[in-house]
């Protein structure tokens, strides 16, 4: 992994955070439905931002970043109703919803760049 992508870097970490998560989720709150599509959506924004980086054109690009923007703002949600339903303290889901905030506005950012080049 390229030591200077930052928008790689922090979404495979934010990855690692949602799958520690999961694995709370699912072993102490024994709650599976909800934590698992937030893994899904999870974990895509990170894959999606991987296939980006290896995309073939500059449109293959977009198209994935587009997909991972669309995959965070899906966590997002999960994130929400896992706390606004007492499966997640506020505690626990403010660093998760600051971190997928960030990354929504790294991944717009750079959706920006490539639409006004």
């Amino acid at each position: 992994m390229k030591s200077d992508n930052v928008v790689q870097i922090k979404s495979y970490a934010f990855a690692v955070n949602i799958v520690k998560l999961y694995k709370h989720l699912c072993e102490n709150k024994k709650e599976y439905t909800l934590s698992k599509q937030l893994l899904r959506s999870a974990t895509s924004v990170g894959a999606n931002i991987e296939e980006a980086i290896g995309g073939q054109s500059r449109k293959d690009f977009y198209a994935k970043l587009t997909i991972s923007y669309k995959e965070a703002r899906e966590t997002k949600y999960w994130l929400r109703l896992l706390t606004d339903t007492h499966y997640l303290t506020d505690d626990e889901s403010k660093p998760l919803l600051e971190d997928v905030e960030e990354l929504l506005r790294i991944i717009g950012s750079i959706q920006k760049t490539i639409r006004n080049s």
